[in-house]
């Protein structure tokens, strides 16, 4: 159910998830501001809006008036230069500067902006501490403690920590910002059963290499025939037969190393046998020769979990939730499959609507879904926000009425 018809302006707009949250409330959009070409080009395919503003050349006196500003902006380190005169020098310089200009001119009803968990904690809590100062002196109550969101407690099967700041202009009399926020646990979900998953045959440039399916047999096959199935440290095949002084390595390495020794001698038979059968893995690359098992006793083949190929060794995880899409370096293979998840995959995992038209450079296409934000989790939050000046009316009207129906009971 939509919303009263709003207008609202997409700062750093990537490829729209904000603006597809705000429009399926109702919102209107009449600026977005992007420099990416890439980007650019989706934005308008999808929306048929040229998002090519600089927001820093972002004249806000030129900008139609608008209810909603979103913005998803980049993090970064304020200076603890100059007087701390206020938020144009405490945040000149940073593109958080940039918003704050134009909140300065425009004031509009609402702000929901979106960044990464790490804003909380990042430059020792200055950076969050400034932000929300310098929102209170643009004149906007913001939710009191950081608001941390992951789609996963929506049922989408993503780990991903967001922090989301949502604000409201003070003059609306809001008296407190809460947010209610679905508890779905990780242990609840699965890829395979999510719906996000695409039916029928994919285009087989996305399934795994021969090489790579040859790699992934026979790591399957070292962690079959182990003694223990929880392996809290990474495997390094390297030291299983190595004898040499570890001490001047830091204590972790040497943690590793004394580990993977001790995994060889209590397995040797085994891992004898496995490291004749390939060759001693001089096929693999020295990357490929590390494995990192972290889906505990949840599943007990690599098949049934999710793969990457990672600089640190190949990793397996619980089928329950991908990983955060963060510019899909490593694109995350799904094991009963296979073959890499898809960009349509990836679009469903930030909710976008499957009319959403991904990129054709699939680079491109997993790069943008990994700096997008979640359509559903924007729009969670912000239909409450909203609410909370509905709630506010009405009160005001109903407080009238008593007024109205008291003074002519008086007459």
């Amino acid at each position: 159910m939509k919303s009263e018809k709003f207008k609202f302006i997409d700062l750093f707009s990537g490829i729209g998830g904000f603006h597809i949250a705000m429009t399926n409330l109702g919102g209107e959009c009449v600026l977005a501001s992007e420099i990416d070409e890439y980007a650019i080009q989706s934005y308008m395919e999808n929306y048929g809006i040229d998002s090519a503003n600089d927001v820093t050349k972002i004249d806000p006196n030129k900008i139609e008036p608008y209810d909603v500003l979103c913005a998803g902006f980049p993090c970064q380190t304020f200076s603890k230069a100059g007087g701390q005169q206020g938020f144009e020098d405490k945040t000149r310089g940073t593109l958080f500067f940039e918003i704050a200009r134009i909140l300065k001119v425009n004031q509009p009803k609402f702000i929901i902006l979106e960044n990464v968990r790490n804003l909380v904690g990042h430059d020792k809590g200055n950076t969050y501490r400034i932000i929300s100062e310098t929102l209170d002196e643009l004149g906007y109550l913001i939710n009191e403690k950081p608001l941390i969101v992951s789609p996963h407690q929506f049922g989408i099967p993503q780990l991903r920590e967001r922090v989301y700041i949502m604000g409201v202009r003070k003059d609306l009399e809001v008296k407190k910002l809460k947010f209610k926020v679905p508890d779905i646990k990780k242990s609840e979900l699965s890829i395979y059963d999510s719906g996000i998953l695409e039916n029928g045959k994919v285009d087989k440039k996305y399934s795994i290499s021969e090489y790579e399916e040859m790699v992934l047999t026979a790591w399957d096959e070292f962690y079959q025939g182990l003694n223990q199935k929880i392996i809290g440290f990474p495997i390094w095949s390297f030291e299983f037969k190595e004898t040499y002084d570890l001490s001047e390595f830091p204590k972790w390495k040497q943690d590793f190393c004394n580990k993977n020794r001790q995994l060889y001698l209590e397995n040797k038979e085994h891992i004898d046998k496995w490291l004749d059968k390939y060759n001693d893995l001089e096929s693999f690359t020295p990357t490929d020769r590390k494995f990192e098992w972290q889906a505990g006793k949840s599943i007990s083949t690599i098949w049934d979990g999710i793969i990457q190929f990672r600089p640190s060794g190949i990793r397996v995880k619980r089928p329950d939730t991908f990983p955060a899409l963060v510019a899909m370096v490593q694109i995350p293979i799904i094991g009963r499959l296979k073959r890499r998840l898809t960009p349509r995959e990836a679009a469903r995992l930030q909710s976008f609507p499957d009319s959403f038209k991904p990129n054709s450079n699939d680079h491109q296409a997993y790069k943008q879904f990994g700096n997008a934000v979640n359509v559903n989790v924007v729009e969670h939050l912000a239909k409450q926000l909203f609410d909370l000046e509905k709630q506010r009316k009405n009160s005001i009207s109903v407080k009238k009425a008593e007024q109205i129906t008291l003074f002519d009971f008086q007459e």
